[in-house]
């Protein structure tokens, strides 16, 4: 097991961002201070080839720029807040509205913007770096000064390890996340289409055509975003996005089981390379995406990526729960700490 630690590139402000490197087992994570950003994801294939497996920007100025939230750790609160607003103990919240009149992924200066403090440790079956961030009250819009501390690792078992954590000293929002985009045949090789997808959900959130739940909560089953047994993700997606998905997937599916314990979330597989990824997650949801916002998005190595090359699966609380006192509860404050955690692991 090995960590390493470099400077990545140095902010408009004069302040030095960092990248960490983890290795343990067969796998190799870099990740960087700025945002808590995922930045490559070494993966053996079957025939013992070596590739990095998530999208990334070229270099540190394409980080710095947000470029298509390209491994991001997302908060103050994943996903979207239809309205940019809601209301909370008697009080309405203006958010900052950076999709359309709604608010993503905490705003325009989200958590991906800021340069978090990092510290490694090592213990006895695994590599970590530890990132943590004070949130002060008014940011973004959100209330309550927030603490956020969110550790990335590597086991030898071959797994990616990620619990998110976060205190605030008034009721907030709060819903924590990464935007990794997968490409399990490698990144730059082409769409995701042929990857084979499971999920352990056995209903998704309706949404309207600005992608903000309706609140209706709809069965899988006889729909194109049943993904209880293995198929290819472009199976359906003409399907679905003749049914008004916008330009492929990107909905919230309930993740069966009992909030709060880690179980299985995903499953994917690739056949060119062998390499299969599950997912564990002690979240209520798990946004699946389908990349269909990328065009000419500048990535590694000179190349572009385009709709369809990557997928996310978001682990995380339903979108616009701030707004729906049906959905679990995503109010977090004095007495009720966050704390999160998702398994990604991997073989092949």
């Amino acid at each position: 097991m090995k960590i390493s630690r470099k400077t990545f590139g140095i902010l408009s402000d004069g302040r030095k961002a960092h990248l960490y490197t983890l290795t343990a087992g067969d796998l190799s994570v870099s990740i960087t201070d700025l945002g808590a950003t995922w930045t490559s994801l070494i993966v053996p294939s079957r025939l013992g080839r070596k590739e990095d497996v998530i999208l990334g920007a070229s270099s540190f100025s394409g980080y710095a720029a947000g470029q298509s939230a390209l491994g991001i750790t997302v908060g103050r609160f994943a996903n979207r807040i239809g309205g940019a607003s809601f209301t909370l103990d008697g009080t309405t919240y203006r958010l900052e509205q950076n999709d359309g009149p709604h608010s993503l992924h905490g705003g325009w200066r989200g958590y991906d913007k800021a340069l978090w403090k990092a510290e490694t440790y090592q213990e006895k079956d695994g590599v970590f770096v530890r990132f943590k961030l004070k949130s002060p009250s008014g940011d973004s819009g959100f209330p309550g000064s927030l603490k956020a501390v969110v550790t990335y690792g590597l086991t030898e078992s071959n797994e990616l390890i990620a619990c998110y954590r976060a205190s605030a000293d008034e009721r907030t929002p709060v819903n924590l996340t990464n935007h990794a985009y997968f490409n399990l045949a490698g990144e730059g090789r082409g769409n995701i289409l042929n990857h084979e997808l499971t999920l352990y959900s056995s209903s998704y959130l309706e949404v309207d055509e600005g992608l903000i739940p309706t609140g209706r909560i709809l069965p899988v089953e006889g729909t194109p975003y049943d993904f209880r047994s293995p198929k290819p993700i472009g199976k359906d997606l003409e399907t679905a996005v003749r049914a008004g998905a916008p330009g492929g997937y990107d909905h919230c599916y309930v993740v069966d089981g009992e909030i709060g314990k880690l179980r299985p979330c995903a499953e994917i597989f690739e056949g060119t390379s062998g390499r299969t990824l599950k997912i564990l997650s002690t979240q209520p949801g798990v946004q699946f995406y389908t990349g269909n916002f990328l065009k000419a998005t500048p990535g590694k190595a000179g190349g572009f990526y385009n709709r369809h090359d990557g997928f996310c699966l978001e682990t995380q609380y339903f979108p616009d729960s701030p707004n729906r006192p049906e959905f679990p509860d995503a109010i977090f404050g004095p007495g009720k700490k966050y704390h999160e955690k998702a398994v990604f692991a991997f073989s092949w």
